[in-house]
């Protein structure tokens, strides 16, 4: 999507995709990634998912990408933090001991500027991409992490009937973004009759992405 479309969203708060509780899907699943307290996790496109608030509370190290800048300071607003916010090139750095948010293209995102992470957690961010963007996204994801372990959420549905986002990514499509580089691991579905704005049919997935030992 063009960045236009995303500020416009933050802009007039036209932000259905911001769930008001911690998605069910990390609560069952996180214990996938075999974290400890301490370990770092990247939320790729995070806005400001109350998902972030739960993983700190679980004594994780969070860092964050968002090309919002309405979200980051209100992600950080709801948290009652102070960031120190720095500018590296084309992104904002903001930063306090346990979170971290980059805030810009997600594209500009490197590796000197990221730094090491124990693992990813995509609940938002694969199915926010037009098809032609999603290749992009999930190989620079790969080469930023030096292929992390994953939890990710997807959605399948019939695209005809919905225009995204969310786009529908179907098991398939998860196996060629992922499969050269990873084990992926179907954790759990379920079908929703009337799961997507209340009308469309479609099955929500979490997969558990583990990387190959030849990585």
């Amino acid at each position: 999507m063009h960045h236009d479309f995303w500020h416009q969203r933050w802009q007039h708060q036209q932000i259905g995709f911001h769930l008001h509780e911690v998605n069910p899907f990390l609560l069952a699943h996180v214990e996938a990634l075999k974290l400890q307290p301490g370990h770092r996790i990247l939320v790729p496109l995070c806005g400001k998912t109350l998902d972030i608030h739960w993983l700190l509370a679980q004594g994780l190290q969070v860092v964050g990408a968002e090309l919002s800048a309405i979200a980051v300071s209100a992600l950080f607003a709801e948290l009652n933090l102070v960031p120190e916010i720095t500018q590296t090139g084309t992104l904002k750095h903001y930063r306090t001991a346990q979170l971290e948010v980059f805030q810009g293209d997600f594209f500009a995102l490197d590796r000197t500027l990221l730094g090491p992470v124990d693992a990813v957690y995509d609940r938002a961010a694969l199915i926010a991409l037009p098809n032609e963007m999603r290749r992009q996204y999930s190989q620079h994801l790969i080469n930023l992490t030096h292929t992390a372990p994953q939890l990710l959420i997807s959605f399948a549905y019939d695209q005809s009937l919905l225009q995204g986002p969310p786009f529908s990514v179907n098991k398939e499509e998860v196996g060629a973004h992922y499969q050269a580089h990873y084990q992926c691991t179907l954790l759990t579905s379920v079908f929703m009759e009337k799961g997507l704005k209340g009308q469309y049919p479609a099955e929500e997935t979490a997969w558990l992405l583990s990387p190959r030992s030849s990585n």
